[in-house]
């Protein structure tokens, strides 16, 4: 296959220019506002996972999204940090230097500028196109198997407990469960609140910023109760700073020390953003080109190297906000990082008096709307194929980890695929009395006692292979009579090495019994793979027709004339032309 690269996933917002409006545009700056207030303790956490002095998590919510929401294709989804590939971060660069120092720092850059050097590479070349395998089933369990793990998280928050981050989702709850003893009911108060009156905002005055109002009236609820003086968590005071250009340093030795990490954290936050975006595509009934995802995400990554920022990828929580908040275009996106930016530089003294606990309420919020109950109810009635899946992948990602969900969706994808195209159906047809072919045993018709007419649907390929000759036999064993085979490829999208051999080596068994094997396909690319497979050399050029009526024609010529004088079926209309000894006997007897 040949690699043509393709220019235009390097327009900027190329998917949604003319989707903006002055409605969007208010919509997607009070989503942009109100992500901005959440992740601004988010930034923070997560840069301290990575090893990194918090800012960085900061300068990464803040350059991320802006090249991502431009170079991407997702609507609402909002890029930057992530626990997932903090915690990589962490890992791949703890055994090199010592978290925090500068080392560590230079060395987190020049990884981020890799995976995003990896990552661009992987979506001009194309790779976006196997993310078609993972099902919307899978998507569903990734999905509620994300938001279990973002609301146990903010379990302990709302709490106001302080526990070890980290672990299953098990490991997270058991840990809230075991504090509980501990909880601070004033910071209890502050996240019901925020979660209570952000529900009641949005049934009562659903078109107005309703995570900002609950946010709101639990910060006042904490300055009444005088909550930081009762030991409930705020944000604290944060540097008002911009983030600075450096390029990574990019030595040999640093290259060769990070690139195992490199390729890890590019793929894992491949499959976040693109199983992110796709999820939220289906919520949003818009159009999602994973390719320009991966080119987005990579962009943004390579960019953000050179301002501070260490790898980032799709954000399911700050997308979750994102969507609830009423976001329209990625303009929203944007806005968030223009008005975090604004925030750190203006309001900082504010900030740092936003309680934990509102936060954990608004997240327990979008975690528990990211749950598509009703779909997956729907899917438990109709197919429970589909009900597995789910199951499976919910389970992986609550009992072992989120990422290894995505994986295990992934193979389960691949094996459903697999699965379809191994098994095409061999369709026996016959003419009815208008000459249209059809399934006989399902319309009593009756078929020619030498030749049989057999359509393939499905790939023809070595996992196909197996099926297709157990059909073979098969047909061979209940019709042992019809030597001749008419094989229909119309349904046949592609061909390799192994379907070709199943076709010649049919073609010797129908010989050897003294019949003969047609293939009948106008389909231009399909006869020259064929023949770049040899498959003519082998049966005869004579055995390629282009129609089932010059098939029939062919067969006609070929069929036994003793055999078709006694039969009565006559399906065709060139049995006219044929001898019948049946109606000479009963000319002869009248």
């Amino acid at each position: 296959m040949s690699f043509s690269p393709n220019w235009s996933l390097l327009v900027p917002a190329a998917g949604w220019r003319g989707s903006i409006t002055r409605e969007t545009i208010r919509a997607d700056l009070i989503a942009g506002l109100t992500n901005a207030s959440i992740v601004l303790p988010q930034g923070v956490a997560f840069a301290t996972i990575a090893g990194l002095p918090p800012i960085y998590g900061l300068y990464t919510a803040m350059i991320t999204p802006i090249v991502a929401a431009l170079f991407g294709s997702s609507m609402v989804m909002v890029s930057g940090p992530t626990t997932a590939i903090s915690a990589v971060v962490f890992s791949t660069l703890a055994g090199i230097a010592v978290p925090g120092s500068a080392q560590f720092i230079q060395l987190a850059l020049l990884l981020t500028l890799m995976v995003g050097v990896i990552q661009f590479l992987l979506g001009f070349a194309g790779l976006g196109r196997l993310v078609a395998f993972v099902s919307h089933s899978v998507m569903l369990g990734f999905t509620a198997a994300a938001a279990v793990l973002i609301g146990v998280s903010q379990i302990a928050p709302a709490l106001g407990i302080s526990v070890e981050r980290g672990g299953s989702v098990l490991e997270r709850l058991l840990r809230a469960v075991e504090g509980a003893d501990e909880a601070n009911m004033i910071a209890v108060a502050i996240a019901a609140t925020a979660f209570l009156v952000t529900i009641l905002a949005r049934r009562l005055m659903p078109r107005s910023p309703t995570f900002l109002i609950g946010l709101a009236a639990a910060g006042v609820l904490a300055w009444y109760l005088k909550a930081e003086e009762a030991g409930v968590a705020m944000v604290g005071n944060l540097p008002s700073i911009t983030p600075a250009l450096m390029p990574p340093s990019a030595t040999l030795e640093n290259i060769g020390m990070v690139t195992e990490g490199a390729f890890a954290i590019a793929l894992i936050g491949l499959l976040e953003a693109v199983s992110i975006g796709r999820a939220f595509a289906y919520r949003t009934n818009s159009r999602f080109d994973p390719n320009r995802e991966i080119v987005g995400q990579g962009l943004s990554n390579m960019v953000g190297s050179f301002f501070q920022a260490y790898p980032g990828s799709g954000s399911f929580t700050r997308s979750g906000i994102n969507y609830e908040s009423g976001a329209k275009t990625p303009m929203s996106a944007i806005f968030a990082a223009i008005f975090l930016f604004v925030i750190l530089w203006f309001f900082s003294p504010l900030v740092a008096h936003i309680p934990i606990p509102a936060l954990a309420g608004l997240i327990l919020l979008v975690a528990w709307k990211l749950i598509s109950f009703k779909e997956i109810f729907e899917i438990s009635r109709t197919s429970a194929t589909e009900l597995s899946i789910i199951a499976a992948t919910f389970l992986a990602g609550t009992m072992v980890e989120l990422d290894f969900a995505i994986y295990v969706g992934v193979i389960l994808s691949l094996m459903i695929f697999l699965s379809k195209t191994s098994r095409p159906n061999l369709v026996i047809s016959a003419p009815d009395e208008n000459g249209v072919f059809r399934d006989p045993s399902v319309y009593t018709l009756r078929e020619c006692p030498q030749a049989v007419f057999v359509r393939i649907d499905g790939a023809l390929y070595f996992g196909s292979v197996e099926a297709i000759e157990r059909g073979f036999r098969r047909i061979e064993r209940n019709r042992a009579a019809q030597k001749h085979m008419v094989l229909v490829l119309k349904g046949v999208g592609d061909i390799d090495l192994a379907g070709a051999h199943a076709i010649i080596d049919e073609a010797k068994r129908r010989k050897k019994r003294g019949g003969k094997l047609y293939i009948v396909t106008r389909y231009e690319p399909m006869i020259k793979r064929l023949r770049r497979l040899h498959v003519f050399e082998e049966i005869g050029e004579d055995a390629l027709l282009a129609s089932k009526g010059e098939a029939i024609r062919k067969v006609i010529e070929e069929i036994d004339g003793d055999i078709c004088a006694t039969c009565d079926a006559r399906i065709f209309r060139e049995c006219a032309g044929q001898p019948n000894a049946l109606v000479a006997k009963m000319e002869v007897a009248e």
